[in-house]
């Protein structure tokens, strides 16, 4: 091997590195393949627009119900409860509560604020290199 680039074994094959040692190191604090996968779907949920819009206005307000939610986010009630759905299915939003047919939504816990928080601050201080929207 010469000294810019080992071969090591990964999962049954060969792989061509630089530093074998920190391959190693990073591997080794790898978190597990299930916990790599829910922070994906975590992703997956903020990669909508409209979902994105849902939880910025639960973040400004706090609890809201799924009529409010959907006005603010530009969506049908019917459309607005199922994105409501499957953010509480994966613990993103919890309903505290029910005011007759009126489900309540809130944020689940202060990791999501604080993820939503860093994103938007990133937004704000950065600008995306989108070549597909930037042709003018």
């Amino acid at each position: 091997m010469n000294s810019c680039s080992d071969v090591v074994e990964l999962d049954g094959s060969l792989a061509r590195v630089v530093d074998r040692y920190q391959v190693a190191s990073v591997l080794a604090a790898m978190p597990a393949s299930d916990q790599l996968e829910q922070v994906a779907d975590v992703f997956a949920l903020l990669g909508d627009r409209s979902r994105v819009r849902l939880l910025v206005a639960l973040l400004k307000a706090g609890e809201m119900c799924v009529r409010d939610l959907a006005a603010v986010a530009g969506m049908s009630e019917s459309a607005a409860s199922h994105a409501m759905r499957w953010l509480r299915a994966h613990r993103i939003v919890s309903a505290p509560r029910r005011q007759g047919r009126m489900m309540y939504y809130r944020l689940d816990d202060a990791h999501v604020r604080e993820l939503l928080d860093i994103a938007l601050s990133h937004a704000r201080h950065t600008r995306a290199l989108h070549p597909e929207r930037d042709k003018a």
